[in-house]
């Protein structure tokens, strides 16, 4: 069994608001309140419905310190998604949006686990259960996608047969069944030639035809879930929204929920249609994806958007966010942004829950503080 099949068995289009940059003015006394910090937080889930493929709810993730211990590098994690529904995943490196991912199929990897919370998919809880149970859920209920196809398609055999024996092994097909089924998914994936290309090898695919495959690989047995892991953040421009509008179809064909990782808050703005934003382990905002371009709630939400480049303004010198996301180590006991935040106060000191109800935001100045995109 390939070692690649663990998992499955296991633009240059930019909305009108990205990248004009941020104009923050402070709001009428009148409307500042200071958001509460009573209750759970995990109690709070934007747009939680019964139609809710996944539902995540004060997830915790820790890892093996170097010096002994754990080190918690995901904290009081909540989101749902629905039914036909694109969630985006943003925030800069080290945000905890992979580690988000692979807690979902139990793939932290040695030394890293889930420490409290659930995670629910339709209705089953995932968190707790056996490797034979979770085995079942990989590849028939939850898929991935990985941002570099070449290194998550085993080079040492042909492209088809790493499909057909996802579908031997986990829909129980014959080797002529699995085979012509392999064709078909090929083919749906908009491979020309597809009987000629199933009997490629990786390395003889461009990057945009590699991850096609991959798509191909994780749809294999129709999953309620897709995890699609900075999937175009390895293509060009023009390949990588062809492979967005194959997102799209397929979601449209199969109805399946995708959570979308990306760093790349233009792809999000075209795919997903809500997000949650990340920093430090913790989402900071989340909303829809129109509502949060439009005005973010969250200081480091408004800086990510103010940084992304934008074709209408080339001009030296680029917008950036001070400073670097700090490790987990090293995590304040109030707001983690706060060091990197022009906003902060000695209030900011204090730890804030996640308050809202169709926009949630971590923030004490968020009914304060207005950070509208500049026209």
């Amino acid at each position: 069994v390939f070692t690649v099949l663990s998992v499955n068995l296991l633009g240059d289009v930019v909305r009108d608001s990205v990248g004009r940059g941020i104009a923050v003015r402070p709001l009428p006394a009148s409307r500042a309140s200071v958001p509460g910090n009573t209750g759970k937080e995990g109690d709070t889930l934007a747009r939680a419905t019964g139609n809710d493929i996944l539902r995540i709810k004060d997830l915790g993730v820790a890892v093996r310190g170097r010096e002994g211990g754990e080190v918690p590098v995901i904290t009081g994690l909540s989101l749902s998604i629905a039914r036909g529904e694109t969630l985006g995943l943003v925030g800069e490196s080290g945000c905890g949006k992979t580690l988000t991912g692979l807690s979902i199929l139990d793939l932290i990897g040695v030394g890293g686990r889930s420490t409290h919370g659930s995670i629910r998919l339709g209705g089953k809880e995932l968190r707790g259960l056996g490797q034979k149970d979770m085995a079942k859920v990989r590849g028939n209920e939850v898929a991935m996608v990985f941002q570099d196809p070449t290194t998550s398609l085993n080079p040492a055999y042909a492209v088809g047969n790493q499909i057909a024996e996802v579908l031997r092994t986990k829909m129980g097909m014959s080797k002529r069944q699995a085979w012509a089924r392999t064709v078909e998914l090929i083919d749906r994936v908009g491979i020309p030639r597809p009987a000629e290309r199933a009997n490629a090898f990786p390395h003889e695919l461009s990057g945009g035809m590699a991850q096609r495959i991959a798509i191909a690989r994780a749809l294999s047995c129709n999953p309620k879930l897709l995890i699609a892991d900075e999937p175009t953040t390895a293509l060009d421009v023009t390949v990588q929204q062809e492979i967005l509008d194959l997102f799209r179809d397929l979601q449209d064909e199969y109805g399946m929920a995708i959570l979308f990782v990306t760093h790349d808050l233009a792809v999000a703005a075209d795919i997903c249609d809500r997000i949650a934003v990340m920093y430090a382990g913790e989402i900071v905002e989340l909303a829809p994806v129109d509502e949060l371009f439009a005005q973010p709630h969250h200081p480091y939400t408004a800086g990510l958007l103010s940084a992304t480049t934008h074709a209408s303004n080339r001009e030296p010198p680029l917008p950036t966010i001070k400073g670097a996301v700090p490790a987990p180590r090293l995590w304040p006991e109030g707001c983690r942004f706060a060091e990197r935040c022009e906003f902060r106060k000695s209030i900011c000191e204090k730890r804030v829950t996640l308050t809202g109800s169709d926009r949630l935001v971590r923030c004490v100045r968020a009914e304060e503080l207005d950070l509208r995109v500049a026209s």
